[in-house]
């Protein structure tokens, strides 16, 4: 450096160190005395202290022992890119410096004392040091400092590594390793011995010596996943073991029982780590037939088989930190590891394995292909369910098989939860992979009037299980009486006690969404939607809340002995009575189950008040802790949820969509119960029919029907309007029949037709019908003027007087037979309003009231409808309007026409009239009438049809007085 650029640097590096005296100390004065012994001290560290530059022979040797750990691990493709990045590294240009690897490339002719002691230090690694063997490479020339490195597949490379790392044990000729003279460390040589002594035929064969310390390591790698080993060889997707592997220690076949062993478990890891490699998409090798194959390409992720997958890589990746953690001891030798030892460490593990492996043969490798997600998903999560309850009722022996099972389903489940959220809360059925039981059918929009009855499918897909299933199938309530012994439902039992409730919370979510809402009450709904907690998150909250509570439980207290006491004493006598169904008296049995069953905390709860029924169908004494914890952590969420948005959806209707109201103009209509408005209506029709004028014409129904409702309840004369439909001419013989095809129409706006369907309305309009052929015939009696028949046969008695004398004896006097009209018409008129009482009153007044009553009470819209249904069900059946009982509404309207004709022959006068024709009636009204009291009798005697007492006692008065 030159003189000029040195003074330079003195002063810079001057300024430097008193800005440094500055910030450190905090004194800003330079003539200050501290200040200068602050500073002559630091200049006095600068200028009299060595800061020794990097080591280039260490780092060099760290470098080259990475690339040989690399090369011994196997790992070639990492040891290449280490050299090459290293490489570049050391290669690339330094910030205000010529050259590159200044460390390397500068010349010393003047070491440091302390360099060379440290580089004396450095002694040559022994090949004795450890089992594994490394030779190193000599250095090169340091002007170069060039790694060597060897290219992947060469020769030299595996040669080396053969020759230098570890004994190749895994080649078919090897050499045999040292060991120990000891007798237990030679009992093969020794049994090999003995069996050529005693057996003439025995030939010694090649073996493959290996040490226990080998075997455990690949019992260690086979249960880590790898693929590749020499002792265990996978051949046609099963695990082997090799048969002439041997170790000096064991016999051939003890070894081979030990291995055998530990191939199974294997076997299970290989299946289980193939189908999680599946899953997600890191499989490169072609599948077996029969085995779950992940679908690439534009195919919606299946999320229950990747949240199952999720569990189980969570459940290995504690397995392999157990497995490493058994390598490390192996590997630093501070104890001795057998691979008994090993084994008996892992049995906890192993036995979880092969929990794991039988759900997953069950729940997924068992299902065939081609199976749609939705029973994939189904019956997974069934599987897990019943392998939870099975586990269970073993107690406490099974323990840790119930734990694992249950945090696999409970990881298993999320989606399935996730799903149900979204559709609860949101009215949003996301299911891209149809993998839940409830799929949305898309061609039916929200505002269709058929949304609620036709928008969503249930799948239940019957499946084929063994007979020795049928016990588990039973507790998880999938069976099916209708599909035989052997036939079960696919679907997710976890789910079935609050389906409907997920169903009706659903769809009257997605109703409400779609329905005008406020802007304020969506945006409530927002804001609390974010600080909300998922379904899946308080169901976990719920659990830890419920262990916590187990793990907490209060001391015994006298009281908590005393009712603990109370409680023994009665489910004891309730066990009992189970028992004894099955012929079992055994008060011993009954007492011990008593106390299994009293050691779940809910059940203290559920026998503490009340008596139990004891049936074959009662839950009073299922004991699953599984079930008890669904029942308490997961459904009373969903039935929060259920009850809040049913009860939104139920409230918006009756407020905003005024569903009462237009249940009422139904009735107000259709039964008739708007009186007076209807009366104007079909007085109308009835006068014209009264006048032999023509009435069946749409204009005059419609008009005459606008103007009755017009006049009371304008907002109804534009939804009601009248049709005449076509009937056939056989069913207009009778007089009675000449209403039919009056049908009567109301318009009913969405969401309320959901309510008030066509179908709803064509019930309606029968019994519209029925009630207008009664009005008619009742109108028709009710009519008829006595001065007619009196003026009618006063002509008829001039007349009479005209025959000859034994013409008019033989006649019957004329005031007899007007008498007897009069007998008939009073007859006539007690049927016909003994009926009419009987539909108004006794069935659509009592049968409307109690339907206004549970209509209040219903909690959804899918109870509201069945109650809507029910209603007119009830109305329907007891109006005689059933197929069942047709014979007694044909009896009805023989009577109902029977009066038609009667008041027509009133009318047209007492002329027209013969005696052959009064008898006639008279005898069928009197057959009819008889056959009504009897029928109606046997049925009320019988109790199969109670409200036709009245209608019976009424007819029966009648009967008696003709």
């Amino acid at each position: 450096m030159s003189q000029a650029h040195w003074t330079k640097f003195e002063k810079e590096t001057e300024e430097e160190v008193k800005n440094l005296v500055k910030h450190i100390s905090g004194i800003q004065d330079e003539e200050e005395q501290n200040f200068q012994l602050a500073l002559k001290f630091t200049w006095s560290n600068f200028r009299f202290h060595r800061f020794l530059d990097a080591n280039s022979h260490k780092v060099q040797r760290s470098v080259n022992g990475i690339y040989e750990k690399l090369m011994v691990h196997s790992d070639l493709s990492k040891a290449e890119s280490w050299v090459r990045l290293t490489e570049e590294f050391l290669n690339s240009p330094l910030p205000n410096t010529d050259g590159t690897k200044v460390w390397l490339d500068k010349k010393h002719t003047e070491w440091s004392e302390e360099e060379s002691e440290d580089e004396d230090s450095q002694q040559p690694l022994s090949r004795e040091d450890s089992g594994i063997q490394v030779d190193r490479t000599p250095q090169e020339d340091q002007e170069k400092t060039v790694p060597v490195t060897w290219t992947v597949g060469e020769p030299d490379a595996r040669s080396w590594l053969e020759q230098h790392v570890v004994t190749p044990y895994w080649q078919g000729h090897t050499p045999r390793f040292p060991h120990s003279l000891h007798l237990h460390s030679n009992l093969l040589n020794v049994w090999d011995q003995h069996v050529y002594n005693t057996d003439p035929l025995y030939l010694p064969e090649e073996k493959a010596f290996v040490t226990e310390t080998q075997v455990i390591r690949e019992t260690l790698w086979l249960l880590s996943g790898v693929k590749k080993h020499f002792i265990f060889q996978h051949q046609d997707g099963k695990v082997v073991v090799r048969n002439d592997v041997v170790v000096t220690h064991l016999t051939n076949n003890c070894l081979r029982s030990v291995l055998e062993h530990i191939a199974v478990y294997g076997q299970a890891v290989f299946r289980l780590q193939r189908f999680i490699d599946e899953v997600t998409g890191y499989d490169t090798e072609p599948c077996p037939p029969g085995s779950y194959s992940s679908k690439q390409g534009t195919e919606p992720p299946f999320r229950t088989y990747q949240a199952f997958v999720w569990a189980l890589y969570k459940y290995f990746t504690s397995f392999k930190q157990e497995l490493t953690t058994i390598e490390r001891d192996l590997i630093g030798k501070d104890e001795t590891v057998t691979l008994a030892g090993v084994l008996d460490r892992l049995t906890p593990h192993l036995a979880q394995i092969k929990v794991l492996h039988k759900v997953f043969c069950t729940g997924v490798a068992e299902v065939p292909p081609e199976t749609p997600n939705v029973v994939r998903a189904s019956h997974l999560l069934n599987t897990l369910y019943k392998a939870i309850i099975e586990y269970d009722s073993v107690g406490e022996a099974s323990q840790q098989a119930v734990a694992l099972l249950f945090s696999l389903w409970t990881e298993t489940v999320r989606p399935y939860l996730e799903i149900v959220d979204e559709w609860i809360v949101h009215g949003h059925l996301f299911d891209p992979a149809k993998e839940f039981i409830i799929q949305r059918n898309k061609d039916v929009p929200v505002n269709h009037r058929d949304f609620w009855y036709a928008t969503y499918t249930l799948y239940s897909i019957s499946e084929t299980v063994e007979s020795e299933d049928k016990l588990s199938d039973a507790a998880s309530g999938s069976s099916t009486g209708e599909q035989g012994s052997k036939s079960q439902l696919t679907m997710v039992s976890f789910l079935k006690p609050v389906l409907k409730q997920i169903i009706m919370a659903g769809k009257s979510m997605q109703l409400l969404k779609n329905l005008d809402c406020k802007e304020a009450e969506q945006t409530d709904g927002c804001t609390r939607d974010a600080e909300r907690k998922s379904l899946y998150t308080l169901f976990l909250e719920s659990v830890q809340s419920r262990l916590r509570c187990r793990d907490d439980s209060p001391v015994d207290t006298v009281t908590e002995q005393q009712a603990t006491k109370q409680s023994l004493i009665k489910m004891q006598s309730i066990v009992a009575q189970h028992l004894q169904m099955d012929d079992i008296h055994d008060p011993l049995l009954a007492i011990n189950f008593a106390r299994l069953y009293l050691e779940q905390s809910d059940f203290h709860e559920r026998f503490s008040g009340g008596d139990v029924i004891v049936d074959r169908s009662s839950e009073s004494v299922t004991c699953q802790t599984f079930e008890l914890t669904l029942r308490s952590c997961l459904y009373p969420h969903i039935q929060k949820r259920y009850i809040e948005c049913c009860g939104n959806l139920m409230t918006t209707l009756k407020k905003d969509y005024r569903l009462l109201e237009y249940l009422q103009a139904m009735r107000n209509y259709f039964l008739l119960e708007a009186g007076d408005t209807m009366y104007d209506f079909y007085t109308a029709i009835f006068d014209k029919v009264l006048e032999k004028e023509s009435w069946q014409q749409l204009a005059f129904l419609n008009v005459q029907l606008q103007e009755a409702v017009g006049q009371r309840c304008p907002e109804d004369s534009s939804r009601l309007s009248i049709f005449l439909e076509t009937i056939d001419p056989v069913r207009k013989k009778q007089p009675i029949n000449n209403l039919d095809g009056l049908t009567l129409s109301y318009k009913v706006p969405w969401p309320v037709d959901i309510v008030v369907s066509s179908e709803c309305q064509r019930i309606y309009n029968q019994v519209f019908l029925l009630l207008l052929q009664i009005k008619w015939a009742k109108y028709s009696l009710d009519t008829l003027a006595f001065s007619e028949v009196e003026n009618a046969s006063e002509d008829t008695s001039a007349k009479r007087l005209e025959g000859t004398p034994e013409e008019v004896k033989a006649k019957e006097p004329i005031n007899q037979q007007i008498h007897r009209m009069f007998l008939l018409r009073v007859k006539l008129m007690h049927f016909v309003n003994s009926l009419h009482n009987y539909i108004v009153t006794r069935i659509l007044h009592s049968t409307g009231l109690e339907f206004q009553h549970q209509v209040q009470e219903a909690k959804d819209l899918d109870q509201l409808i069945k109650i809507h249904y029910r209603y007119l069900s009830t109305i329907h059946d007891r109006c005689l309007l059933r197929e069942k009982v047709s014979f007694v509404k044909e009896a009805i309207m023989k009577v109902l026409n029977l009066v038609l004709i009667f008041s027509d022959r009133w009318q047209v006068g007492f002329g027209a009239w013969k005696i052959e024709s009064i008898d006639k009636m008279e005898s069928d009204f009197k057959n009819c009438h008889m056959f009504l009291v009897t029928i109606l009798n046997k049925a009320v005697c019988r109790g199969s049809f109670p409200h036709l007492e009245s209608l019976a006692l009424s007819l029966m008065a009648g009967f008696e007085q003709c």
